[in-house]
């Protein structure tokens, strides 16, 4: 998600293809040196998923995981990336929410954000969602729920998965690369007028790609 993620979370330097070394060992046995490690590691997110914290699954493995493992489907989009695509089954609670404040500082930033990334990618201006972990909260009050976070492009479902591990869910998966990365057969059930590896795309972008996707049918027919 092009939106304002800069302000909110560095990208981070993952690996898709390699499944990360669940091990935590230390070179010391100090509880307090453990503890010190353990909230170093929920504080960056890049290191829950590198050190096997959180589990990095492929889209490929999801729906095979997600059946066998007992693992729910957390989608933490906006809602109007949703409403293009989904998988049927999965829980939505939104990471952000469309800001609708109009104070002349905001409705600048607003002005801004639609002439450098809005008008090309269709995206909103948005805020994080102050009810975030109320809502997951409500809908898994189960501390102990197998649950896997995902969004367009992996950034917001990584920055979710911090904020739910510091919120003591523990059984936490993150889909690498996201909803981007999945290929047409890789959740058998998904509705929407999209394909879910398109759902992020908007505004100018969009019809960019639907031309991409015309030259490319015309190419194969020839």
């Amino acid at each position: 998600m092009a939106i304002q993620l800069s302000h909110h979370l560095p990208t981070p330097n993952l690996n898709y293809d390699k499944h990360p070394n669940a091990s935590l060992s230390t070179t010391s046995s100090s509880p307090r040196f453990a503890t010190l490690r353990a909230n170093a590691i929920s504080g960056n997110p890049q290191k829950l998923i590198q050190s096997g914290v959180v589990r990095s699954i492929l889209p490929k493995e999801a729906a095979s995981i997600i059946e066998s493992e007992g693992y729910k489907l957390l989608d933490v989009r906006p809602e109007w990336e949703r409403e293009k695509a989904l998988v049927f089954g999965s829980v939505h609670v939104p990471l952000f929410v469309e800001d609708k404040d109009n104070s002349p500082i905001t409705l600048l930033k607003k002005w801004v954000h639609f002439g450098y990334i809005g008008l090309w990618t269709g995206q909103k201006f948005t805020m994080i969602n102050p009810e975030f972990l109320k809502q997951v909260e409500a809908e898994f009050p189960n501390k102990e729920a197998k649950i896997l976070s995902a969004c367009g492009e992996g950034l917001r479902s990584v920055m979710a998965v911090s904020k739910l591990h510091k919120a003591g869910y523990k059984r936490l998966g993150w889909l690498a690369g996201g909803f981007n990365r999945t290929s047409d057969t890789d959740f058998p059930a998904v509705e929407g007028t999209e394909k879910l590896q398109f759902a992020t795309i908007g505004g100018a972008s969009y019809y960019f790609l639907k031309l991409l996707l015309l030259l490319r049918a015309v190419a194969k027919e020839s």
